[in-house]
C-alpha cells in the first residue's frame, strides 16, 4: 500500500519532535500506513448494540480498606541503616 496523500511524514514527526533521516522517514511512513490500514479495517466491524466501554471486563476496586495500623518503630525502621544520626538515615551528599 503506497502512503495517502495527505500523510505528510515530515509534519507527524514534528509534531512529535523527532528528527528523522530520510531511512526513517521511508521506514515509518510505511509502518504509519500499515496501521492506518488495520484500523481501517475496524472502522468495518458491526457495533451496533454494543456499549462503549473503557474496558472489556468490569474493573472492580482491588484495594484494602484503609485502616490505620501502627509502624515501625524508629529502632526498627534504622536497624539496617548504614549511618544514622538524630533519628534519621545519613547520606552522601548529592547535592554542591
Amino acid at each position: 500500500m503506497s502512503a495517502p496523500a495527505e500523510l505528510n511524514i515530515d509534519r507527524i514527526a514534528q509534531l512529535a519532535r523527532l528528527a528523522l533521516t530520510p531511512e526513517e522517514k521511508l521506514k515509518f511512513s510505511a509502518q504509519l500506513v500499515d496501521v492506518l490500514a488495520n484500523i481501517e479495517k475496524l472502522s468495518q466491524v458491526d457495533v451496533t448494540g454494543v456499549e462503549p466501554t473503557a474496558h472489556a471486563f468490569p474493573i472492580y476496586n482491588v484495594w484494602a480498606d484503609d485502616v490505620a495500623q501502627p509502624g515501625l518503630s524508629v529502632e526498627d525502621a534504622l536497624r539496617n541503616a548504614p549511618a544514622q544520626r538524630d533519628h534519621m538515615i545519613v547520606v552522601p551528599k548529592v547535592v554542591e
